[in-house]
C-alpha cells in the first residue's frame, strides 16, 4: 500500500511541476538543447526529431540543413545559426506540449526536483525521487489540512472568520484534487 501511495505522489509532482519541467526544456543546459548541440556537431538531425511532433519534422529537418550550411560561414555565423535553430526547436517542442515559448533560459536554471528526476532516469534508481516527492506532498497536505481544520473551528465566530475558513478549505481541497487527478492519470498538457 505504501509503495502505491509513493507512486501516486510521484504522479502528483509530474502534474504540479509541468511548468517547471517546461522551463527545463527551455534551458540551455536542458535535454532539448543538449541533444541539439550533439546533433549539430555530428551533422545528424535524427536525435532532435524525438523532441517534436511528426507534423513538425519536415520543418526541423529543413532548418537543420540550413543551419549546417550557415555554420560553415565562420564563428559568428555558427553562433547565430545555432541559436536560431535552438530557439526554433524549443518553440516547436513547447507548442507540441501545448505550452507557450517564452525564450531560452540560461544554463543551470533547472529546478532541483527536475535534476533529481533526471538523475533517477540516468541511474535507473527512482527511490530517492519518490522519497523526496512523497515528503513534499505529505507536508503539503498536512499544512493545508491543519490550516483548514483550524480555520473551521472558528468559522462560526464571524463572517470574516467564515471567509477565512472557506479560503483555507478551497486551497486544501484543490491541492488534494490535483493529487487525485495525477493519480488518476490526468493529462497536464490538456490544461494548456
Amino acid at each position: 500500500m505504501f509503495k502505491i501511495i509513493r507512486i501516486l505522489m510521484l504522479l502528483f509532482v509530474i502534474v504540479i511541476t509541468t511548468s517547471i519541467a517546461a522551463a527545463h526544456c527551455d534551458s540551455m543546459s536542458g535535454p532539448v538543447i543538449v541533444t541539439a548541440r550533439t546533433a549539430l556537431e555530428r551533422g545528424d538531425v535524427t536525435p532532435v526529431l524525438k523532441w517534436v511532433k511528426a507534423e513538425n519534422e519536415t520543418e526541423i529537418r529543413e532548418l537543420f540543413e540550413k543551419t549546417l550550411a550557415v555554420r560553415q560561414k565562420g564563428p559568428e555565423a555558427k553562433e547565430l545559426a545555432d541559436m536560431y535553430f535552438f530557439e526554433t526547436l524549443v518553440r516547436i517542442h513547447r507548442a507540441g506540449e501545448g505550452a507557450p515559448y517564452t525564450g531560452l533560459k540560461p544554463a543551470g536554471e533547472i529546478e532541483p526536483i527536475i535534476q533529481l528526476s533526471d538523475k533517477a532516469l540516468e541511474s535507473g534508481d527512482v527511490d530517492s525521487l519518490i522519497l523526496k516527492v512523497s515528503e513534499k506532498v505529505s507536508r503539503g497536505i498536512r499544512e493545508r489540512f491543519e490550516h483548514a481544520s483550524n480555520a473551521e473551528k472558528n468559522a462560526g465566530i464571524s463572517i470574516e472568520a467564515g471567509r477565512e475558513f472557506v479560503e483555507a478549505y478551497v486551497v486544501f481541497t484543490h491541492y488534494v484534487e490535483k493529487i487525485h487527478e495525477a493519480a488518476a492519470g490526468h493529462d497536464p498538457h490538456a490544461d494548456h
